[in-house]
Formats: C-alpha cells, sequence, structure tokens
C-alpha cells in the first residue's frame, strides 16, 4: 500500500524537530510569517542542522517578496518554501528553492481558482506540490478550522483532479480524523498545526499527539489517484 507523506507543521526547536523525525514524519514546518509558531533564521538553521537525512525542511511565508524568501533559503538551508498568501504564480519562477501553493477551499469554486492560477503559472518546472487548506478569515493557517473534504474528494472521484498532483492536506486534522480524510481524498501528503498540540499552548507539540497522528496515517484503503499511476 502506498503510503501518506506527513509534514509536521511550526516547529520551534531542534530537540523536538528531532524527536518528531524519529517518529516517522517525512517533512516539518518552519514558519517565517506572523504566528505562534514564528522562527527566526537562526533558530531555522539550528533545526535544519539537527535533522537527520531525508527528513525535509518546509519555509512557510505569507505574501513575503522573493528577494526576502531567497535570503531566507540561503541562511537557513530549507529545502522548500511553501507559499501561503496571496502571491502571484509569477513569483514561482524567482525563489531559488521548490515551492508549495497553498490554496485555501471556501467554497465550490476552489478549484476554478486553483486551476487559474495554475495556468497563470504556465510551466510548473518549480512548483512541487500543492497543499490544500481550510478557509478562516482569522488566519492564514494553524486555525484548527477543518477543510470540507467532501468538496475535495467529489472533485476526485469525478476526475476533476486530474493534473494537480501531489496533493497536500491540510485543515483541522488530527489523530481522530485524518484516516478518515486520506481515504476520502487520496492525497499524497498530510500537514498538521494545531492538531497535535496543546489548545492552550499554540506552537507547543504534544509528542504524545505527534506519535497518534503519525500512527493513524499508517492505517486505511489502498490509495488510487492520478499521482499513485
Amino acid at each position: 500500500m502506498q503510503r501518506v507523506r506527513v509534514k509536521i507543521e511550526g516547529l520551534r526547536d531542534p530537540a523536538t524537530a528531532v524527536k518528531i523525525a524519529q517518529m516517522g514524519a517525512d517533512a516539518i514546518g518552519l514558519v517565517f510569517a506572523e504566528s505562534p509558531r514564528w522562527v527566526s533564521p537562526e533558530q531555522a538553521r539550528a533545526i535544519v542542522d539537527a535533522l537527520p537525512p531525508w527528513v525535509a525542511a518546509v519555509g512557510v511565508f505569507v505574501d513575503a517578496d522573493a528577494t526576502a524568501i531567497n535570503r531566507v533559503v540561503d541562511r537557513t538551508r530549507i529545502g522548500y518554501v511553501q507559499l501561503h498568501g496571496d502571491e502571484p504564480p509569477q513569483i514561482v519562477s524567482q525563489i531559488s528553492a521548490p515551492c508549495i501553493k497553498a490554496f485555501r477551499v471556501r467554497d465550490e469554486g476552489w478549484l476554478a481558482e486553483v486551476r487559474a492560477w495554475l495556468e497563470e503559472l504556465g510551466g510548473r518546472s518549480n512548483l512541487a506540490a500543492e497543499l490544500l487548506d481550510a478557509y478562516s478569515p482569522a488566519a492564514r493557517g494553524g486555525t484548527g478550522e477543518r477543510i470540507n473534504w467532501s468538496m475535495v474528494a467529489e472533485a476526485r472521484a469525478a476526475g476533476a483532479l486530474a493534473g494537480l498532483d501531489p496533493i497536500i492536506l491540510a485543515g483541522g486534522l488530527d489523530a481522530n480524523n485524518v484516516g478518515s480524510a486520506i481515504d476520502s481524498v487520496k492525497p499524497w501528503a498530510v500537514d498538521v498545526a494545531s492538531g497535535v498540540e496543546d489548545p492552550k499552548a499554540p506552537g507547543v507539540k504534544d509528542l504524545k499527539k505527534v506519535e497518534d497522528f503519525i500512527r493513524a496515517t499508517r492505517e486505511g484503503d489502498e490509495l488510487h489517484s492520478e499521482f499513485w499511476t
């Protein structure tokens, strides 16, 4: 059975990052935008240097310009850039690392918005994946708001996601629902932040919740999507 990849978002110290990597996480997220999970480039570099081989470090940015992003890439050695704002497609070709573009699934027009952005992008040489997150007026991500999986699952079943894979699923995931989300949407990877934290301490990871979340992603039905064929 194909295995869904796991990204744990919003880490802030090397020791926690190493423990989470040892649990089986494939990637960790470092937030460079305004957030309780914000890290400085110096903190991020210490985390990147501590990670074992094959565990990716993803830097999350919101509406930053390419020059600022590339400066952080150079200073921290992050392997991927996640664009989590209203960035124009043209910025992808200006960034020195592979990019993940986040889209917020607000209503049934979400897929048309994704398609329009990708069409304007043109070549996908530096775009690694699309991330689907929940819409919240309060913040760009990490809110714990649950994505409407049924809209994405219906699009998958109808073949409307052709050409979009690999897809990363985020938005309100936790150990109790991630298995159902994977079975419904069949993403390439899942992304979690608040779902593995103490609700009273945003940005502080609960390692037992992380362990339970990763274990839950290893269970479920066999994946069938364009990416896996």
